[in-house]
């Protein structure tokens, strides 16, 4: 059974940083397809980065290039989501999510997380 489980969220001020972390159980990180999704307070869920299992890219949304790095330790089966300078409206749920190939279609992810919570407030 495949498990994602993250965390690493919450209560930061504005500029600050964190460290989301998603542990995977029943699948290998280093060949299945990992993204971070995330979900402002009434908006949609849209993809904020991916690492390809198949070669292990990794992509990222075009507007948050720069102050998001995703990565990846597969002797952890782990991925991570590093955020820096936080702005408010990077307020959200963040999700972990697990498929075979990286796609913005949230339809074509197999498994999720339950998310962690990042609230910028200061």
């Amino acid at each position: 059974q495949v498990q994602l489980v993250e965390s690493g969220g919450g209560l930061v001020r504005p500029g600050g940083s964190l460290r989301l972390s998603c542990v995977a159980s029943g699948l290998g990180v280093d060949y299945t397809s990992m993204a971070w999704f995330r979900q402002a307070p009434g908006k949609e869920r849209e993809g904020v980065s991916c690492i390809s299992g198949t070669n292990g890219d990794t992509h990222y949304a075009e507007s948050l290039k720069g102050r998001f790095t995703m990565s990846r330790d597969n002797a952890k089966n782990t991925v991570a989501l590093q955020i820096s300078s936080l702005r408010p409206e990077d307020t959200g749920v963040y999700y972990c999510a697990a498929a075979e190939m990286c796609s913005p279609v949230l339809e074509k992810w197999d498994y999720w997380g339950q998310g962690t919570q990042v609230t910028v407030s200061s």
